[in-house]
């Protein structure tokens, strides 16, 4: 199948128009006109070579919304006209243990994400989302309730599922007590989807500039973490923290913020943190985890809460040929909302 999407070409080469071929349908795949897709920060770090050496040209975008143009022979749940969703993984083993329990994300013999990694049958690279079609297997395809808003839905297929995730993992519910760090795509997701769960949510931040977007989402307040009377004074005050800051940066601001058995749990960071200090874990059994977005099961579970719950994040449409000012907006400092690429845009390119 031709298709067209943008492209980088280099670690430090801008996106420009890309003309390349999708495979074409085996017996269990889904091929899908996409719509919108999502701007996620890992784009950015991804095309750059942050998280180690890419193979390009590359084709990024995970945050896939779109409408089903054909199936395999061999597709059962899905049908051409079908609103539908493609995440952060297109592909897995399926037999490993993790696969078994719905957590493709951990599959001991490694998942395909949706850009950037050998294609599992063929070896051929896959291609992500800043393109006019996708093709993908079946059981990687999301359903997306009649009600929601097409538009606003894409990020929820990364921020959502990547936040949503530790929330579940964390038993949150009504009475819980959630910190936030940071108010960025991520971290208004947090914010949200905690809140609906019936969450008490505060935000830390650097700063209180952004409480009245904090304030906004639900949330009660920002936290200044650079205040150390504030700080002093929300001493045991979290049941759990979704750390969302993407950068290298100190724990140890943070953990005595947890009660005894709280959690701070990594989602944004990949890569080195400054030295983490023992005292306030070992003097409270405070725990320092990490967690990957969510399995196929969960990413169908966050679609169908936001739609009861009517969250979405905060959205920026944009034109395709506005990505690379997208990109280096989201290298300034990160956004309390997301980009949305309106797909339309790309038809004469």
């Amino acid at each position: 199948m031709k298709t067209v999407g943008y492209a980088a070409h280099s670690s430090d080469a801008k996106l420009v128009p890309f003309h390349f071929e999708r495979r074409e349908l085996r017996e269990n795949d889904v091929a899908i006109e996409i719509l919108y897709c999502g701007v996620c920060h890992s784009d950015l770090h991804t095309v750059n070579g942050d998280w180690g050496k890419q193979s390009y040209p590359l084709v990024p975008g995970h945050e896939i919304v779109g409408v089903v143009k054909s199936v395999g022979q061999g597709v059962k749940k899905y049908k051409v006209g079908d609103k539908v969703a493609v995440g952060c993984m297109v592909d897995s083993c399926m037999h490993c243990d993790q696969c078994e329990h719905g957590e493709e994300q951990y599959c001991r013999h490694g998942m395909t994400p949706t850009y950037g990694s050998p294609d599992r049958i063929s070896g051929e690279l896959t291609q992500g989302g800043y393109s006019k079609y996708i093709v993908v297997r079946e059981e990687f395809v999301l359903n997306i309730p009649k009600n929601m808003d097409l538009s606003k839905t894409a990020p929820i297929l990364c921020a959502g599922i990547t936040t949503f995730s530790p929330l579940r993992t964390w038993n949150v519910g009504p009475g819980s007590r959630v910190g936030v760090v940071g108010l960025g795509g991520l971290g208004h997701m947090a914010v949200k989807l905690a809140v609906a769960m019936g969450a008490e949510v505060t935000v830390i931040s650097r700063t209180k500039h952004k409480e009245k977007e904090a304030k906004a989402l639900g949330a009660k307040g920002i936290l200044a973490s650079t205040d150390q009377q504030a700080l002093e004074a929300f001493a045991c005050a979290f049941d759990l923290i979704i750390d969302t800051v993407p950068v290298k940066h100190d724990l140890n601001t943070y953990m005595p913020l947890l009660d005894i058995d709280g959690t701070l749990v990594i989602v944004g960071q990949v890569g080195p943190m400054n030295e983490l200090l023992t005292p306030p874990l070992v003097m409270g059994r405070r725990r320092v985890a990490g967690s990957l977005i969510g399995g196929i099961a969960q990413t169908q579970e966050v679609l169908d809460f936001c739609a009861k719950h009517d969250v979405y994040p905060d959205c920026h449409m944009i034109k395709i040929d506005q990505i690379n000012e997208a990109f280096r907006r989201l290298e300034e400092g990160d956004m309390a909302s997301r980009f949305v690429i309106d797909m339309a845009s790309l038809a004469d390119k």
